[in-house]
């Protein structure tokens, strides 16, 4: 194919609207897993008419090229793991990415409370050290607020914080009332 057909996504084969759609779509695809939305998005953006890409998107679909339950709970794998998020946060990303709110309710559930207490703990226990300068107050500010904004609900940031503070030898009588977190 010619650069100059490459850049007006024309096609092999006289570029039909239906084969640039797929183009665009696997080239997608190939860099990195998408939602149907997300595809959906990009299609749009390139001009690609509703219906030539609700059937690109629909054989896509019947194939197995895009499946968003697959694509949430690897998702939720993936940036629990390597990134330390909770369910909220990540709830909140899948919804950004166009997945359905019964496929992110689904996917998260598969994250365990008890998992994700050992996550926030270990994330806790990284930056333990880097507060050690700091008064009590501020170091369980700094944490809960580390914790927070990775998805933690309050009370689980508040306890896992004030335990690993506790365990360190700080005074508790010096920690901040959990009373805000109740």
């Amino acid at each position: 194919m010619s650069r100059a057909a490459s850049e007006r996504g024309e096609e092999e084969g006289g570029g039909s609207p239906e084969g640039r759609a797929r183009e665009i779509c696997l080239r997608m695809l190939a860099a990195a897993p998408r939602t149907r939305a997300q595809l959906a998005d990009a299609l749009r953006r390139k001009g690609v008419a509703d219906d030539v890409a609700e059937g690109v998107l629909g054989r896509f679909g019947e194939v197995g090229l895009i499946d968003d339950e697959a694509f949430a709970q690897a998702w939720v794998r993936s940036r629990h793991t390597g990134r330390g998020l909770a369910r909220r946060a990540l709830a909140a990303e899948l919804r950004r990415r166009g997945v359905a709110d019964e496929t992110v309710s689904d996917a998260v559930e598969t994250l365990a409370p008890e998992d994700e207490e050992r996550t926030a703990r270990a994330l806790v226990a990284r930056r333990l050290a880097g507060t050690r300068r700091a008064e009590p107050a501020a170091r369980m500010r700094r944490l809960v607020g580390m914790l927070a904004r990775k998805g933690y609900p309050p009370g689980l940031a508040y306890r896992v914080v004030k335990e690993a503070l506790e365990e360190e030898g700080a005074d508790p009588g010096l920690l901040p009332d959990d009373q805000p977190f109740d």
